[in-house]
């Protein structure tokens, strides 16, 4: 494993509920069966920025949390505005996903800024939109979770959802029957669960981005769409093979669940 990929977790102090970091987990486990050397950074507020940077991921808070981590956040805001432009692959659950927008309003009428790489707006809402989630995205197929949220976001014309939710679902806002945002290789939604460990198809898109940004044609493409590693080892593959078998299983199960 001499090709390394670097993953920041971004705030896992404070922005790491409804079981987010699995997310980290399952890229770190997906990279090493794929016989990549995955290096986790964890960044709270002071931390120094890694020298190399491959993937960024964030996870939901509270809003105590948000307040916590919002003035180094802005500090930040430039770098992460120039990484999401050169094509770095990020997840942002639900917090993050609204900060990483141009602004949420709460219900009190109090705005709090975002970093724009979103074109997105949320507003505070008193009802919780709660449950398990089944969307629809045509690239990634059905994506499964869970979301737990009172902000209503509103995309902006012309910026791509994540995917699209039936009528028992919430979703973004409850009324156009979007979810989550798309911008390049930045993704953000309000899926919590984890989302990774059920959407192997999406763990795979950010690896596979995050790849092909360092080390070019190399990622190449396996038959079967997925990422293709020189350095992956029969053994590798079948325990990868398993773990998606496993998934497989627990997407069934998560999908039948009432909402």
């Amino acid at each position: 494993m001499d090709k390394t990929i670097d993953v920041v977790s971004l705030y896992p102090k404070d922005m790491n509920i409804y079981g987010d970091s699995g997310n980290v987990l399952t890229i770190r486990r997906r990279l090493e069966l794929y016989g990549y050397r995955p290096v986790i950074h964890e960044i709270n507020q002071g931390d120094a920025w890694p020298e190399q940077v491959d993937m960024i991921l964030g996870g939901g808070g509270q809003d105590s949390g948000q307040s916590k981590i919002i003035d180094d956040f802005f500090r930040r805001a430039d770098l992460l505005r120039s990484l999401a432009a050169d094509g770095m692959p990020m997840l942002m659950i639900c917090g993050m996903y609204q900060l990483f927008g141009e602004y949420f309003e709460t219900s009190e009428g109090k705005r709090l800024d975002g970093i724009g790489v979103i074109g997105a707006y949320t507003v505070g809402q008193d009802v919780r939109m709660i449950g398990n989630l089944v969307e629809h995205s045509a690239e990634f197929g059905d994506v499964i979770g869970y979301e737990n949220h009172s902000g209503q976001t509103f995309l902006r014309e012309g910026v791509q959802p994540f995917g699209h939710v039936d009528a028992e679902g919430r979703g973004n806002n409850g009324e156009d029957h979007t979810e989550g945002a798309r911008v390049g290789n930045v993704i953000g939604t309000y899926m919590h669960g984890s989302l990774l460990p059920k959407n192997p198809a999406v763990s795979d898109f950010l690896i596979r981005a995050a790849v092909e940004r360092r080390y070019g044609a190399t990622a190449g493409d396996g038959t079967d769409g997925r990422l293709a590693a020189d350095e992956q080892t029969p053994e590798q593959a079948a325990e990868l093979a398993r773990l998606d078998e496993v998934a497989a299983q627990a997407r069934k199960v998560a999908a039948a669940r009432p909402r």
